[in-house]
């Protein structure tokens, strides 16, 4: 008959902070479909990693060392036009919101909220759609 599991979402964790990508990490690891493929520091060891492996979705800091989110989703975009970025970050400017989708991003979700929005976040951009964090009210 065949495999009837869905496949794995593979996700890239892209944040200076450990603690922050071990709570992230904690939350995806609760539900096994998605699955945390690495995790890199900074913008430039994710460019890095994409040149050996592209993910199913990535989360993206926006504030990191040696380049940031914004423009790591630009140069990664460009390459990579289908990459499913997730913007996750401590900025609740609209703002860097309009930048970060500008800059080719899918979803925006705010850390505060992290524990209530990022498992629709994921949803959302898995099924092709967008996220923006509930804090921002439609135009």
């Amino acid at each position: 008959m065949g495999n009837s599991e869905p496949a794995k979402c593979s996700i890239l964790l892209v944040d200076d902070h450990p603690l922050v990508r071990r709570q992230i990490r904690r939350i995806i690891e609760e539900h096994p479909e998605l699955e945390v493929v690495e995790e890199v520091s900074n913008g430039l060891e994710f460019l890095e990693f994409l040149e050996r492996c592209v993910p199913d979705l990535v989360i993206m800091d926006l504030s990191m060392p040696r380049l940031g989110g914004i423009e790591a989703t630009q140069r990664a975009k460009a390459v990579h036009p289908q990459l499913k970025i997730l913007v996750l970050t401590m900025h609740k400017s609209r703002e860097y919101l309009e930048e970060a989708l500008a800059a080719g991003a899918a979803g925006y979700v705010v850390k505060a909220t992290l524990d209530l929005e990022l498992l629709p976040a994921i949803a959302a951009l898995r099924a092709g759609g967008t996220y923006i964090a509930h804090l921002f009210e439609p135009r």
